[in-house]
């Protein structure tokens, strides 16, 4: 059974830092593209960022330069560090896994506000 299980969200405060953890277990592996999305209220859900097997990765033009994404193969984990925090980045941000099949985790808040 494949599972995405995402942690790290919570209320912050403008200009403070999160780290999103999403660990995988079943069938996914380091073959596999790994990423995150966010979706806001009334938005659609959009791509924050995103790596590969061999560590490349991409980013949404909002984020880039404050949010990181990571993997550790060996935990089958992937991370997202994200810093100097926005209100715009309120949203569920949802952990994504995607070979021939796209797998996705359920989901964690994260809130930006004084």
């Amino acid at each position: 059974q494949v599972q995405l299980v995402e942690s790290g969200g919570g209320l912050v405060q403008p200009g403070g830092s999160l780290r999103l953890s999403c660990a995988a277990s079943g069938t996914i592996n380091s073959r596999y593209a790994m990423g995150w999305y966010r979706q806001a209220p009334g938005k659609q859900r959009e791509l924050v960022a995103t790596i590969i097997n061999s560590g490349s990765t991409n980013y949404a033009d909002s984020v880039k330069g404050r949010f990181t994404i990571s993997r550790d193969n060996a935990k089958n984990t992937v991370y997202l560090q994200m810093n100097s925090l926005k209100p715009e980045d309120t949203a569920v941000y949802y952990c994504n896994a995607a070979r021939v099949v796209t797998y996705w985790g359920q989901g964690t808040q994260v809130t930006v506000s004084s």
